[in-house]
């Protein structure tokens, strides 16, 4: 029985250890993001360099090569670090979410022209409300929660295919409902996913390499949840 006890209390430590690890990252990354988004969101030489100025208004436009680039590149560091998980090292993989973090900066920096500082700094109260206490639920919860993530993931698949429905429909109503689905769906991910870094924490799997990838998947679940109630709840900044 003691021996069960304390198997069990150290495998509780070696989850709050990972966990831990795997949060730190996720805020750094997250820091590393809203620095990069707000300075070339106010450097009109980096804002000349993502987007391009209207010729008729004089105010900003749509991306330019490297905003297209920007907008595209995380992409592909979640496939490279997903794929190459087992052969990159940790160093590198940490340096890859690093530049990962940034250039998802470069890209949500056109948050700062749709949307008031005052929405945007409210939206990421919200988020970052929601976030802990998802992620308590999620921590503390008895409930295994593998079959709620597997649906949340196939409606996640269904709703980036509406997106790109909408991208040529332009419908403002199928965009509002498209909204609302898609904060469901993260705050489930949220509780979801970190049940699943709790188990992985008291397992042999977590590791140095793991860390970063637990900490890339919450850092997805929270930055789509923030810009989801951004969308229903930021307004413009008109």
């Amino acid at each position: 029985m003691n021996t069960n006890i304390l198997n069990e209390s150290k495998s509780k430590s070696n989850a709050d250890n990972f966990l831990a690890k795997v949060y730190m990252w996720m805020f750094s990354a997250l820091a590393i993001t809203g620095a990069a988004a707000w300075i070339f969101a106010t450097n009109e030489s980096l804002t000349s360099l993502v987007y391009y100025n209207d010729p008729d208004t004089g105010e900003i436009g749509g991306y330019t090569l490297i905003g297209w680039i920007s907008a595209f590149a995380p992409l592909a560091f979640v496939l490279i670090m997903g794929i190459g998980y087992r052969k990159l090292s940790k160093s590198a993989m940490q340096i890859l979410f690093i530049i990962f973090s940034a250039v998802m900066g470069m890209g949500l920096s056109s948050i700062f022209f749709m949307y008031s500082i005052g929405s945007i700094g409210v939206c990421f109260l919200v988020t970052a409300g929601t976030f802990l206490v998802m992620s308590i639920i999620g921590y503390t919860t008895k409930t295994d929660l593998t079959k709620i993530g597997s649906l949340l993931m196939m409606a996640l698949i269904g709703i980036i295919i509406a997106m790109l429905a909408n991208w040529f429909i332009q419908s403002a109503m199928m965009d509002y409902i498209i909204s609302i689905i898609g904060v469901f769906i993260f705050v489930g991910l949220i509780a979801y996913d970190t049940q699943k870094l709790k188990e992985i924490g008291m397992s042999a799997e977590a590791g140095g390499k793991m860390e970063i990838m637990g900490a890339m998947s919450l850092y997805l679940d929270f930055v789509n949840l923030f810009l989801f109630i951004l969308r229903l709840f930021g307004g413009n900044s008109d």
